[in-house]
């Protein structure tokens, strides 16, 4: 297990280098940084000045080695629109973004598993049909039309929830269903074919012959090994939730890191964008490595590969 989780870190170390320089390199290729700092009708001296001053003039590989090894040092670098450091901004933001992501991840797993468990007892029944409809619709479903049109229904038009912000739960009930139905398909369906196979399985009959409680299979045996890959996944969407934090957050007006992201897209306020996409980056990569040995614990046969 010692091995897995060393060579998994290793790969994991590599994937985030990797991100860090493909953004890197994108964001600068996105055009002249100087002139969009300038802006269009600064002289060109100005534009000059600026390059100059932001070290945007040395050589691709200088500007990313000097970058990585302040950010190792803690520091972001200021934020051009904004008035506080980088990293404070990020450190305000986050946890609304990660607590919003949390709560639709759960919202989903409480709906999503009983779902998944009552299609697979009766497969091809009638609420395993309605489960999968309801599966097909959400991830028909585009986030931002399906915030949109919970804002008009229950906002506007019945005024039961805020239109926008965070500052009380009630703001967070809109924007975690949106999430929570664009991640439940992919657990029912994972939940469903994980119990449908369990259910099918040699341990499961040698149960029965052994006179075990319908209910004590059923949960015991049959959803404990069903949840292998489920929680696996969970961990990666939770990854997925976060990443794509940017238009929900804009939809809802949540000031998440999301929104952060939006907003200084518009502004071209590179050193905010460019941290945003490696933190990001690094949350995704954690995710996956806490998936990947979750599921090595749950699953042996993994630890010694």
């Amino acid at each position: 297990m010692g091995r897995y989780i060393f060579r998994q870190s290793l790969l994991t170390l590599a994937v985030l280098i990797a991100v860090s320089i493909v953004g890197f390199i994108l964001l600068r290729a996105s055009g002249d940084l100087a002139l969009r700092i300038a802006g269009s009708e600064a002289m060109a001296d100005d534009v000059e000045r600026i390059r100059v001053s932001y070290g945007l003039d040395q050589p691709l590989p200088v500007q990313y080695i000097n970058w990585a090894w302040n950010i190792l040092h803690g520091d972001f670098g200021r934020s051009l629109f904004f008035p506080e450091q980088v990293s404070t901004l990020i450190i305000q933001r986050l946890p609304i973004t990660l607590g919003l992501a949390l709560l639709g991840l759960l919202l989903a797993l409480v709906i999503g598993l009983p779902l998944g468990v009552l299609s697979a007892l009766r497969p091809n029944g009638i609420i395993d049909r309605v489960v999968l409809a309801v599966a097909v619709l959400g991830q028909a479903m585009p986030p931002f039309w399906f915030g949109l049109l919970l804002i008009i229904t229950f906002s506007v038009g019945l005024g039961w929830f805020p239109v926008s912000g965070a500052d009380t739960w009630l703001h967070l009930v809109l924007p975690s269903t949106v999430l929570a139905i664009a991640v439940m398909p992919t657990i029912m369906r994972l939940t469903r074919s994980g119990m449908i196979d369990a259910l099918r399985a040699d341990y499961m009959r040698t149960a029965r012959a052994k006179g075990l409680m319908p209910l004590t299979m059923l949960i015991k045996h049959a959803l404990r090994n069903a949840l292998v890959p489920v929680v696996a996944i969970a961990t990666v969407q939770l990854g997925s939730i976060i990443g794509g934090s940017v238009v929900l957050e804009t939809v809802f007006g949540i000031q998440g890191l999301g929104y952060l992201a939006w907003e200084s897209i518009n502004r071209a306020d590179y050193a905010v964008v460019q941290a945003i996409v490696l933190v990001l980056g690094a949350i995704y990569c954690l995710l996956t490595f806490i998936s990947d040995v979750l599921h090595a614990l749950l699953d042996p046969r993994l630890r010694d590969t």
